[in-house]
Order: C-alpha cells, then sequence, then structure tokens
C-alpha cells in the first residue's frame, strides 16, 4: 500500500495522533482533520485514495461526509471506512446505506483497522496492494509491470502505462482531462489539457487488437472512460 493516500477525519487528538503514526509507518500518505467541511476540501484539492472517517465530528457529521462523497462524482468510487461508537444495528444499517464500505466500533485496535483498512484497498484498488488488475480483457501486472490484452504482451510507453493504470484502477468511471493530468502527471504540473489527448491517442494505439472494440470511451464535453470489452 505504500504511497496510497489517505484522509483521516477524527476528533479525538490522541487516537487521530496514534492512527496517523501507524498508518504512515505502514507508508501511507496521511492527511488529518477533525472537521467534516475540511475533510470535503481535502477530498477536493487532492482526490485520496481512501478516507477513514468518524461520525461524530465538528462541522458537517460523518454521515453527511459521506453521502456527499458519494454523491460527487470525482470522489463517488473513493473508499470510506467509518469509525463510531453507535454499535446498533441501525446505525450500522444506515452508515453501509449511506455508501461505507466498511464499518468499525469503537473501541477498536489499531490493528483491526489496518487490516480492514488493507482489505478494502486491496479489493477496491488491487495495483496500491501490488496485486493485478484485470478489466474485461485487459490484465495490468503492477509487480512485472506487464500489460496483456487476450492473451498478448501490449508495448506500452510509461506515461501511457500510468494513464492506462490510472483508468483500470477506477473502471467506467469518466475523467475529465483535468483530473487525467492530475492523476497521472501530478496536481500542479504544467502539461497542457491537449497533451492528454495526445497520450489517450498513443494508448489506444498501444492496446488496440484488430477486430476487438476499443475499450477507451470519449464522452463528449466530460472527459474519457475505460469500459470492460
Amino acid at each position: 500500500m505504500k504511497g496510497a493516500k489517505l484522509i483521516l477525519v477524527e476528533d479525538d487528538p490522541a487516537l487521530s495522533e496514534l492512527l496517523e503514526y501507524r498508518f504512515t509507518n505502514e507508508g501511507y500518505r496521511v492527511r488529518v482533520t477533525a472537521d467534516g467541511d475540511e475533510a470535503l476540501v481535502m477530498a477536493s484539492e487532492d482526490l485520496p485514495d481512501l478516507v477513514i472517517l468518524d461520525w461524530m465530528i465538528e462541522g458537517t457529521s460523518g454521515i453527511e461526509v459521506c453521502r456527499r462523497l458519494r454523491r460527487d462524482k470525482t470522489t463517488a468510487h473513493v473508499p470510506i471506512i467509518m469509525l463510531t461508537a453507535r454499535e446498533g444495528e441501525d446505525d450500522r444499517v444506515r452508515g453501509l446505506e449511506t455508501g461505507a464500505d466498511d464499518y468499525i466500533t469503537k473501541p477498536f485496535s489499531p490493528r483491526e483497522l489496518l487490516a480492514r483498512v488493507s482489505a478494502v484497498m486491496r479489493r477496491i484498488r488491487p495495483a496500491l496492494a501490488g496485486e493485478a488488475i484485470e478489466v474485461g480483457d485487459l490484465r495490468l501486472d503492477a509487480v512485472a509491470h506487464k500489460v496483456e490484452r487476450r492473451g498478448q504482451t501490449l508495448q506500452l510507453g510509461p506515461t501511457e502505462y500510468r494513464l492506462l493504470k490510472f483508468f483500470m484502477e477506477s473502471p467506467g468511471r469518466v475523467f475529465s482531462r483535468g483530473q487525467l493530468l492530475d492523476g497521472v502527471w501530478g496536481t500542479g504540473s504544467d502539461i497542457e489539457l491537449r497533451t492528454v489527448d495526445v497520450h489517450i491517442r498513443r494508448l489506444r494505439k498501444a492496446i488496440h487488437i484488430d477486430d476487438v472494440n476499443d475499450p477507451i470511451r470519449t464522452v463528449r464535453s466530460a472527459g474519457y472512460a475505460l469500459e470492460p470489452v
């Protein structure tokens, strides 16, 4: 999970400090806040790989933060683990129905939370766990740095590889050129938006197989998406 970006939203200073320490030691890049409104700003400014979200926090409640993250197409697919002292079945159901991927009641052990986070990340973002990703007939092995389509090994340049990996981590999701620029080239990049189109064309060429549909879908006025073929 090294390098995965995590937002921790927790208003208990001691617990927050402990979890930040544990996750940082595991290689996560952790940003911390006790405020729901600030958490939403953080998520919009730099898309996280996962959010750990306490229910009872300052400002906007955790359950409402979860709801808003799910409503926003940019953050709709970000894994969310909710932390709460609420133990009732109704509360658990409400949290999961709102969009949380997992739900942990307090008190809990940091070791258990680390294990839950790893499990969610393996399931939803397998490339961050060093595992192969498969979307339709495409297979990307992040450890071997190898891409195959229908058994054929594909030759991709480094930028096209990163672009395909970014797409495959969120299949079906439409990304704007700006989001692709931030996700593949990094925030603050001075690369022009039209450069994205150039690399999309190169990627399409690299993964093309005769008589097989193009998995990259152009969405007019919105951007691009990778669809299973």
